[in-house]
């Protein structure tokens, strides 16, 4: 993706009007995830107070996982509510994070096909498996939350996948068309995007020679 004139200032997402922010849990909900793991599971924690209770087999696609259990004792890799380590996501919904963890599973059975550049296609069903495709065929506030959450808990083939979908969300829109997408203010004069546009002009090899 080309780098963005530094001018432009991101604004926060508005708000979706028909979804308002959920109200943080006063009791977690325990989710327990399918798949056994010699090594015990881990809690994680969303923004919410939800708990989802994930091999770590599975869990540890985060490195923020592998970090955080890495400063963990052995003897705490254990069924045992009272013992289970808890991984706390603030940055992470609820939905967001089922969604991750469903990824990871699904990962961990069937690894995604790395993504490489140069790009072989446009199509992101010709670059990895059918399933990862239809993954990231989401809204697009979901795909941004994933992006998002990629990064936050550093699952670097999630990040790959969810940051291709974006780039194939862009491809051939205009500069208003990604400003509108990313909520971007446009602080640029007439006379500076005309400028811009020129120099745009000689980067891309469009302009005659003098």
């Amino acid at each position: 993706l080309q780098s963005l004139p530094a001018t432009l200032k991101l604004k926060p997402p508005a708000a979706t009007p028909t979804q308002p922010q959920p109200t943080p849990s006063t009791h977690s909900t325990t989710l327990k995830m399918d798949g056994d793991d010699a090594h015990g599971t881990v809690k994680l924690v969303s923004k919410e107070g939800d708990t989802f209770e994930v091999p770590i087999e599975v869990a540890k696609l985060s490195n923020l996982v592998v970090t955080t259990l890495g400063e963990e004792d052995d003897d705490d890799y254990d069924d045992d509510d009272d013992n289970m380590v808890e991984i706390p996501l603030p940055n992470v919904k609820t939905s967001v994070l089922a969604k991750v963890i469903e990824y990871c599973t699904h990962y961990n059975q069937d690894p995604m096909t790395p993504i490489t550049t140069p790009l072989k296609s446009n199509r992101i069903e010709e670059i990895v498996q059918e399933w990862y495709a239809h993954f990231v065929d989401v809204e697009q506030i979901l795909l941004f939350e994933l992006v998002t959450a990629a990064n936050f808990m550093d699952i670097k083939a999630l990040l790959d996948l969810t940051c291709l979908a974006v780039s194939v969300l862009i491809k051939g829109k205009s500069a208003e068309e990604i400003r509108r997408i990313f909520n971007i203010s446009n602080d640029f004069s007439p006379e500076e995007e005309a400028q811009v546009s020129k120099e745009n002009q000689f980067t891309d090899g469009t302009s005659s020679s003098s």
